[in-house]
């Protein structure tokens, strides 16, 4: 006799199916790029928004199965904006019961101050929290900085790159900062945003929205991720596809000079085509008498 399922009981099968989806792509990523060794103190940078609620949930997750000892350690910086709820991360930070750290600084007014009314923040807004955080990093003795960006948003930045700074590059899951002292890894970056947006509200994070930028609707990612999703919907599979030419990248294929050596590129005779039956089995070789 077939039984038919709750309603309640189907959502919270999907969300745990949601769950184990989540858990498992970020333990591949952190495997495939060795994110995280043993005896490693991650600092996991907040943001109050969906992805670095969902990633810290990640973390605290794999730390208690994984087969390496890490630490986990919640960072946010409070950069001063005008009306930003200061008691919502360290309330919800101290339900879970580890360690965390607010940093107060004023970028806010840096940026208000140097970019006109109008053009877009981000560039310099990311560039201050970042050298705020590195160096924080260092002081509280993190081995690994963890940032909460996923397979959309290195996707986009490639998009974004490529349109509009005449580059071919992304975010990698895990590289060394400018500053050459701390290692930065993006464990979700084999996590899609549209999943990760579904876990963040069923888990009803307190989400926190950034009034600095979040406010330009005209930002050229804004326009790169719906160029992205109409692909994706026409597409199915598209933006996974995009995602996996980045791993599999021919320098030879391409033309920058400065990863493959096309300047002194040779012919290979140590294999002559004559000489190696090969290359010679099912071809007819006909003579051609050409008259003076």
């Amino acid at each position: 006799m077939s039984t038919v399922q709750s309603p309640e009981n189907k959502a919270r099968y999907e969300f745990n199916k949601l769950q184990k989806r989540l858990r498992r792509l970020t333990g591949s990523a952190i495997i495939d790029y060795n994110m995280i060794e043993e005896g490693d103190r991650v600092m996991a940078c907040l943001s109050g928004g969906k992805d670095s609620y969902a990633m810290l949930d990640m973390l605290l997750a794999l730390k208690r199965i994984a087969p390496v000892n890490f630490d986990v350690v919640a960072v946010n910086m409070d950069q001063k904006q005008p009306g930003f709820p200061e008691h919502i991360l360290p309330a919800y930070l101290d339900t879970l019961g580890i360690e965390y750290h607010i940093i107060e600084k004023d970028t806010y007014s840096v940026v208000k101050s140097v970019i006109p009314e109008g053009k877009t923040t981000c560039g310099l807004c990311s560039r201050l929290r970042r050298g705020t955080l590195y160096g924080f990093a260092e002081r509280i003795g993190a081995t690994k900085i963890a940032l909460g960006h996923h397979k959309d948003d290195i996707v986009e930045t490639l998009f974004l790159n490529l349109f509009h700074g005449g580059r071919l590059k992304a975010m990698p899951p895990k590289l060394r900062a400018d500053d050459g002292r701390n290692i930065v890894i993006r464990p979700m970056a084999y996590c899609r945003e549209s999943d990760i947006e579904r876990y963040a509200k069923e888990r009803g994070f307190p989400i926190i929205p950034c009034n600095l930028c979040g406010s330009q609707e005209n930002l050229q990612r804004q326009n790169v991720k719906a160029m992205l999703q109409g692909w994706d919907k026409e597409f199915p599979g598209r933006v996974e596809t995009i995602f996996t030419a980045l791993q599999k990248v021919s320098p030879s294929q391409l033309a920058d000079k400065s990863i493959f050596d096309f300047v002194n590129l040779e012919i290979d005779r140590s294999e002559a085509v004559e000489d190696n039956p090969r290359h010679n089995e099912g071809v007819k070789i006909h003579a051609v008498n050409v008259a003076n």
